[in-house]
């Protein structure tokens, strides 16, 4: 026997070797192998499909949260501009409210000059009234002091009353 050339009876028995275990293999191996395959195969397939939909769900959460952060940025100024306006609203009452005051403090004051000016005036008309009757009554006491002024006078006023 040569060592190089092997014996037909070998590749014949190797070659029926061969077909038994592919028979084996194919009944028994094949399928559970095709499965764990085509099975891997889909794992990979659904994998794929999960970060497709998970990328696109995270797309969809970026715009999600760009549109909040818009809305919300204009939440916020529209905030900022109506606290302003409430600001400059309660600024201009508050201004409102003290030039009010300040102008009836004014008109109080005036009427309080007004009506000590009023007393004032009443009190030295009182004063120059009895400083007046008290002139007066001095001169005609010393007018009437004498008989013949008094009749003077009395005549003089009779003829005023008369002339009236």
């Amino acid at each position: 026997m040569d060592l190089i050339t092997p014996g037909l009876g070998l590749v014949f028995w190797s070659a029926i070797t061969f077909l038994v275990l592919l028979l084996i293999l194919r009944k028994f191996a094949w399928k559970p192998i095709l499965g764990a395959v085509s099975e891997r195969e889909e794992g990979i397939k659904s994998a794929l499909a999960s970060a497709e939909d998970a990328r696109r769900e995270m797309e969809n959460l970026q715009a999600d949260n760009e549109r909040i952060l818009k809305e919300a940025r204009a939440e916020r100024e529209s905030m900022l501009k109506e606290a302003r306006e409430i600001k400059n609203k309660l600024i201009a009452d508050a201004k409102e409210e003290a030039q009010v005051q300040a102008n009836n403090m004014i008109a109080q004051a005036q009427a309080a000059i007004i009506g000590e000016k009023k007393a004032a005036m009443a009190e030295l008309r009182n004063q120059v009234a009895s400083l007046s009757i008290e002139i007066a009554e001095k001169v005609v006491r010393a007018e009437l002091a004498n008989k013949e002024k008094q009749m003077s006078l009395v005549e003089s006023m009779l003829s005023d009353a008369k002339l009236n």
